[in-house]
């Protein structure tokens, strides 16, 4: 299949929700792992009895550890390129983190394609709108706008 098929396949899909991911958990114990990789040991995310106190009530995932969640739900997304080699992250247009999320709470994501664009060497740009939601909440957590690059 060529790349413009491949567009043409899934263009009725630009601007539609193409998935929405089960609930994950976010735990203290990855808030800690992250910490330690990225090494951002601010107390509102590691300091339990500190954050307790805090503008919270509880520790809070990092911004960067639920943006990085996007990868995890992306690979459960049913739809799927013929002849496509691989896809590689290739940015991010637009991040906004709305809304904490504290230690312990459910997230999940709900992904809606917005662009499908060939670009030279046979390849397809997709653009990706993702809002990671907290289950209870009415504000997302985070919402962005990704950049994927598809290889034919």
């Amino acid at each position: 299949m060529s790349v413009a098929e491949a567009i043409e396949e899934k263009k009725e899909l630009i601007g539609k929700e193409i998935f929405c991911s089960d609930w994950v958990e976010i735990t203290q114990e990855q808030i800690n792992q992250f910490a330690d990789c990225t090494r951002d040991h601010q107390w509102i995310h590691v300091d339990q009895e500190k954050a307790a106190a805090g503008p919270f009530g509880t520790t809070i995932a990092h911004g960067f550890l639920t943006l990085s969640h996007i990868p995890y739900f992306s690979y459960q997304v049913p739809m799927r390129f013929e002849g496509a080699l691989m896809s590689v992250n290739y940015g991010l247009n637009k991040v906004r983190f709305l809304n904490p999320v504290p230690s312990g709470s459910r997230i999940r994501d709900r992904i809606v394609l917005l662009d499908l664009e060939e670009r030279p060497g046979n390849r397809i740009l997709m653009t990706h709108n993702h809002t990671i939601e907290i289950e209870g909440a009415e504000k997302p957590a985070c919402v962005a706008e990704t950049l994927s690059m598809l290889f034919f």
